[in-house]
Protein backbone atom coordinates (compact mmCIF):
# COMPACT_ATOMS: atom_id res chain seq x y z
CA UNK A 1 0.00 0.00 0.00
CA UNK A 2 1.11 3.58 -0.66
CA UNK A 3 3.31 5.39 1.85
CA UNK A 4 2.52 9.04 2.55
CA UNK A 5 5.42 11.16 3.83
CA UNK A 6 5.02 14.24 6.01
CA UNK A 7 8.17 16.30 6.67
CA UNK A 8 8.60 17.90 10.09
CA UNK A 9 11.24 19.91 11.96
CA UNK A 10 11.38 19.73 15.74
CA UNK A 11 10.93 23.12 17.42
CA UNK A 12 12.14 23.95 20.91
CA UNK A 13 8.49 24.00 22.04
CA UNK A 14 8.21 20.30 21.09
CA UNK A 15 10.87 19.28 23.61
CA UNK A 16 11.15 18.59 27.33
CA UNK A 17 13.75 19.96 29.78
CA UNK A 18 16.47 17.72 28.28
CA UNK A 19 15.81 18.91 24.71
CA UNK A 20 14.20 15.60 23.69
CA UNK A 21 10.81 15.54 21.94
CA UNK A 22 8.15 15.21 24.65
CA UNK A 23 6.42 11.82 24.37
CA UNK A 24 2.91 13.25 23.86
CA UNK A 25 4.09 15.44 20.97
CA UNK A 26 4.53 12.28 18.86
CA UNK A 27 0.74 11.86 18.97
CA UNK A 28 0.15 15.45 17.86
CA UNK A 29 2.67 15.20 15.02
CA UNK A 30 1.20 11.86 13.92
CA UNK A 31 -2.27 13.44 13.86
CA UNK A 32 -1.01 16.26 11.61
CA UNK A 33 0.54 13.67 9.30
CA UNK A 34 -2.74 11.72 9.10
CA UNK A 35 -4.70 14.92 8.42
CA UNK A 36 -2.28 15.77 5.62
CA UNK A 37 -2.60 12.23 4.21
CA UNK A 38 -6.42 12.43 4.22
CA UNK A 39 -6.59 16.00 2.87
CA UNK A 40 -8.96 16.21 -0.06
CA UNK A 41 -10.70 12.90 0.73
CA UNK A 42 -14.24 13.87 1.57
CA UNK A 43 -16.26 12.05 4.22
CA UNK A 44 -19.47 10.70 2.71
CA UNK A 45 -22.71 12.57 3.55
CA UNK A 46 -23.27 13.06 7.28
CA UNK A 47 -20.79 10.33 8.31
CA UNK A 48 -18.42 11.22 11.13
CA UNK A 49 -15.48 9.51 9.41
CA UNK A 50 -12.48 7.90 11.10
CA UNK A 51 -11.92 7.87 14.86
CA UNK A 52 -9.05 6.19 16.71
CA UNK A 53 -10.03 2.95 18.40
CA UNK A 54 -6.61 1.57 19.44
CA UNK A 55 -3.14 3.09 19.60
CA UNK A 56 0.33 1.81 20.49
CA UNK A 57 3.63 3.71 20.43
CA UNK A 58 7.13 2.24 20.42
CA UNK A 59 9.91 4.74 21.09
CA UNK A 60 13.22 3.57 19.59
CA UNK A 61 15.56 6.55 19.67
CA UNK A 62 14.96 10.16 20.70
CA UNK A 63 14.32 13.09 18.41
CA UNK A 64 15.79 16.42 19.52
CA UNK A 65 15.33 20.14 18.88
CA UNK A 66 16.07 21.14 15.25
CA UNK A 67 15.94 17.53 13.98
CA UNK A 68 14.42 17.12 10.53
CA UNK A 69 12.46 13.92 9.98
CA UNK A 70 9.47 12.51 8.12
CA UNK A 71 6.41 10.66 9.28
CA UNK A 72 5.66 7.77 6.94
CA UNK A 73 1.96 6.85 7.09
CA UNK A 74 0.67 3.65 5.55
CA UNK A 75 -2.47 1.53 5.74
CA UNK A 76 -1.46 -2.01 6.66
CA UNK A 77 -4.86 -3.71 6.81
CA UNK A 78 -8.38 -2.77 5.74
CA UNK A 79 -11.51 -4.44 7.09
CA UNK A 80 -15.17 -3.59 6.54
CA UNK A 81 -15.36 -0.74 9.08
CA UNK A 82 -11.76 -0.45 10.37
CA UNK A 83 -8.29 0.33 9.06
CA UNK A 84 -4.95 -0.50 10.67
CA UNK A 85 -2.38 2.24 10.10
CA UNK A 86 1.35 2.34 10.79
CA UNK A 87 3.23 5.62 11.21
CA UNK A 88 7.01 5.66 11.36
CA UNK A 89 9.08 8.65 12.48
CA UNK A 90 12.17 8.43 10.28
CA UNK A 91 15.33 10.54 10.59
CA UNK A 92 18.26 9.88 8.22
CA UNK A 93 16.80 6.44 7.33
CA UNK A 94 16.63 5.50 11.04
CA UNK A 95 13.25 4.74 12.57
CA UNK A 96 12.92 6.72 15.81
CA UNK A 97 9.37 5.74 16.76
CA UNK A 98 6.51 3.65 15.42
CA UNK A 99 2.82 4.27 16.04
CA UNK A 100 0.36 1.51 15.21
CA UNK A 101 -3.29 2.40 15.34
CA UNK A 102 -6.66 1.10 14.39
CA UNK A 103 -9.33 3.53 13.27
CA UNK A 104 -13.04 2.86 12.94
CA UNK A 105 -15.30 4.49 10.37
CA UNK A 106 -18.43 5.91 12.01
CA UNK A 107 -21.70 6.87 10.43
CA UNK A 108 -23.86 9.82 11.46
CA UNK A 109 -25.41 7.68 14.22
CA UNK A 110 -21.94 7.25 15.82
CA UNK A 111 -21.94 3.51 15.06
CA UNK A 112 -19.37 1.63 12.95
CA UNK A 113 -20.20 1.70 9.27
CA UNK A 114 -18.71 0.01 6.21
CA UNK A 115 -15.96 2.19 4.74
CA UNK A 116 -16.96 3.49 1.30
CA UNK A 117 -15.04 1.55 -1.39
CA UNK A 118 -14.15 4.72 -3.33
CA UNK A 119 -12.54 6.19 -0.21
CA UNK A 120 -10.30 3.15 0.28
CA UNK A 121 -9.37 2.90 -3.41
CA UNK A 122 -8.05 6.49 -3.33
CA UNK A 123 -5.73 5.76 -0.39
CA UNK A 124 -4.43 2.27 -1.26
Amino acid sequence: MKIHTFPFTVAYADTDAEGIVYHARYLEIAERARMNWLRGHVVVGDDVGFVIRELNIKYIQPLRAADDFVVETQMVDVEAATVKIEQKFVKDKNVCAIINLKVAYLGANMRPKRIPAEFISELV
